[in-house]
């Protein structure tokens, strides 16, 4: 269904069967929800919450691009829509999330030591419909975020209820189909919500996706954000076929077309259960908010990214296997107080985290075990401690000082004894803030702070070479230190008009790096990024909103290496510009523009990416009724650029045997349209 380019499908699914007695939907499609809590204080210039309407009024093709909406952020794919996306950041190309931390309700993302890459950070378990909003946080200034948390940090927060139950079935191009229930209701003191989506895709691949993904959620809320708690239950499941990067070459010499592939057996499932609580209660005192969340996470992949460079015989591919328990949570104690007749706030908090690992590493052909590489058994525990207090000794200036301290380790056991063993690490990360103002509705910001991301654990204690078990091999730190500072304004000078500049460096005491041959990642030399950030939020009239983002970036190594100064797949510039239009019953829409600018592939900078700009479009209509009807077009200019692109050494049959450097794409999926039909019941 839907496999070949250009064929697409419209279904009203079970939404046509809504189309009488329906009740008026207060959002784009969305019944109204109850919203508890405000958007907290900005404390840089960079730092933005993005309210839960603007979120929904964004087309999006895949669940990831919802975080977009964090300024300067790219998020794309390599490889098949089951796994996580790739993330582009101040100048960084995060891969599957090293550098940028992301939680949900609480819940960390990122997954440390995992057999992927560090920090991988998978959200197609979540349903964006969900959303209550997202808080961005960008560079090492804010005392309660910690492992990966240098780019930047985003939190996305979920809804408590409903205000009715709510429907809706999406038919469109290349085999794409989604449907959506979602309601609640009162049970005892407290609500009661449940959503469920499943979605399946093939995409304009030769080999197609055949994406299957199921989502449940089921939460129980009690009171508000300062006095009561929630109780959440989450669960995903996906499987799918992957077409990852094609070489240039192959494509260029008509062996394959652009949506082709040279291992149709590429792919994987995965599996993600969550249960989560959160619990707070404000007295005399303040405020005490207390988290738990344990996780059982599952995945297998597939790829082949150099095809018979390393086995002519059985090709290239490889089978890495994660399974995990994540068990962790939070204790924060907010205590307000005055000195001189001046507000203050203290904040102390407590966060830990244990990963339960098992990973394998082996050679596979059409999926079939052929040797194995590595296997371990790991167990990772992380610790940090913070402390932060927010002072106003005038009207106009707010000073903010803070700092945490972390231990993170553990043990690995692995099949390769030489290759286990423990290791832990402590590291202190001081943070400073300064903001002045208003004055003329603009305020003034001046931050500075020290951060840290993790390796892998299994660098801390490797000896040898697994795939020779012979080559010795220098371990890497645990814990590598991230320094930034930035200065910048944020002006509400005009009405309806939130406009945000700032300037920030970066300084990271080792670079993750991308490794063609084996799929994943691994520490390099120090890096600084140097850049600039302008972002633009207009409420026209009540009914239109538009938005101008623009970040440019100049990163490099600051370690001498003859190979060059340059960070492959460090962006220079990102741009993204949009426009919505809402006024409630009758015709809405919008449209998207995303510059993603050029970048260097290799370390010298000869070769360099091409830049991609695509497209996305929406336009819908209220019926008297209620129901919704939308269409959203994706690549509305239907681009031929790249999602991504790679430079590094891969083989295909009757090239020589030492391989050939290339550059490596997947493409932009063509035009795209997806036909929904919604309503609240």
């Amino acid at each position: 269904m839907g496999r070949a380019r250009g064929r697409w499908s419209l279904g009203l699914g079970l939404g046509m069967a809504l189309l009488g007695g329906m009740a008026t939907a207060q959002e784009a499609e969305l019944p109204a929800i109850q919203v508890t809590g405000q958007a907290p204080q900005p404390e840089a210039a960079s730092e933005v919450f993005v309210p839960r309407e603007a979120l929904q009024a964004r087309p999006i093709g895949r669940t990831g691009e919802i975080l977009e909406a964090a300024p300067g952020l790219v998020v794309t794919q390599h490889s098949g829509e089951g796994k996580a996306n790739q993330y582009f950041l101040r100048g960084f190309n995060l891969d599957h999330g090293t550098d940028l931390a992301i939680r949900v309700d609480g819940m960390p993302v990122n997954m440390p030591t995992h057999a992927h890459g560090q920090g991988y950070a998978d959200l197609t378990f979540l349903i964006p419909e969900l959303l209550a909003g997202l808080q961005v946080r960008k560079g090492p200034y804010v005392a309660d975020e910690g492992d990966f948390a240098t780019a930047g940090a985003l939190r996305l927060d979920l809804i408590d209820s409903l205000d009715r139950p709510f429907v809706q079935g999406t038919a469109g191009s290349f085999g794409y189909w989604r449907g959506l229930a979602m309601g609640s209701r009162a049970l005892g003191n407290g609500t009661l919500l449940a959503a469920g989506e499943v979605a399946t895709y093939d995409g304009p691949w030769h080999r197609p996706d055949d994406l299957t993904r199921l989502n449940g959620v089921l939460r129980y809320s009690q009171g508000s954000a300062l006095e009561g708690f929630t109780l959440t239950g989450m669960a995903h499941a996906g499987r799918w076929h992957a077409t990852d990067q094609v070489p240039a070459r192959a494509v260029s010499a008509g062996g394959i077309d652009r949506f082709g592939t040279l291992d149709p057996s590429d792919g994987g499932r995965a599996q993600r259960f969550s249960l989560s609580g959160r619990w707070t209660t404000t007295g005399e005192w303040g405020t005490t908010r207390v988290s738990a969340h344990a996780i059982r996470s599952v995945l297998d992949l597939y790829n082949n990214f150099t095809y018979v460079l390393d086995d002519p015989v059985n090709g290239d591919q490889f089978h890495q296997r994660d399974r995990r328990w994540v068990l962790g949570g939070e204790v924060v104690h907010a205590v307000p107080w005055t000195a001189w007749g001046r507000a203050a706030e203290t904040r102390i908090g407590l966060q830990t985290r244990h990963d339960a690992i098992r990973l394998g590493l082996s050679r596979t052909a059409a999926r079939a075990f052929v040797s194995p590489v590595r296997d371990d058994v790991v167990s990772e525990h992380t610790a940090g401690v913070f402390t932060d207090t927010t002072f106003r000794p005038a009207p106009w200036m707010r000073l903010t000082g803070g700092l945490r301290t972390d231990w993170a380790g553990g043990r690995v056991g692995s099949d390769l004894a030489a290759n286990s063993g423990s290791a832990g690490a402590w590291i202190a990360s001081p943070k400073a803030g300064l903001v002045l103002g208003p004055w003329w509705a603009t305020e003034f910001f001046l931050n500075a702070g020290t951060g840290f991301h993790s390796n892998d654990l299994r660098g801390a204690t490797i000896r040898v070479d697994p795939t020779d078990r012979l080559t010795p091999l220098t371990r890497v730190p645990l814990l590598v230190r991230a320094r930034g500072a930035e200065i910048g304004l944020a002006t509400r000078a005009l009405p309806g008009l939130d406009s945000r500049l700032a300037f920030f460096v970066l300084e990271l005491g080792s670079e993750i790096v991308f490794l063609g041959d084996a799929g994943t990642t691994e520490p390099s030399r120090a890096s600084r990024r140097i850049g600039v950030e302008w972002t633009n939020r207009w409420q026209a009239t009540e009914a239109l909103a538009l938005d101008l983002d623009l970040a440019a970036t100049r990163a490099r190594f600051t370690q001498y290496d003859p190979a060059g100064s340059h960070i492959p797949g460090a962006p220079n510039l990102v741009l993204a510009a949009g426009a919505s239009w809402d006024q409630g019953p009758g015709w809405f829409g919008g449209a998207r523009f995303r510059l993603f600018g050029p970048r260097p592939l290799t370390e010298d900078g000869q070769v360099r990416s091409d830049a991609t700009a695509l497209v996305n479009a929406r336009l819908g209509y209220r019926l008297e009724n209620g129901v919704t009807l939308r269409l959203d077009a994706f690549n509305l200019l239907d681009s031929r650029a790249s999602q991504i692109d790679y430079h590094y050494t891969s083989r295909l049959p009757g090239e020589p045997a030492e391989g050939v450097a290339d550059r490596h794409f997947h493409p932009v999926e063509p035009l795209a349209v997806r036909f929904s039909v919604a309503a609240a019941l």
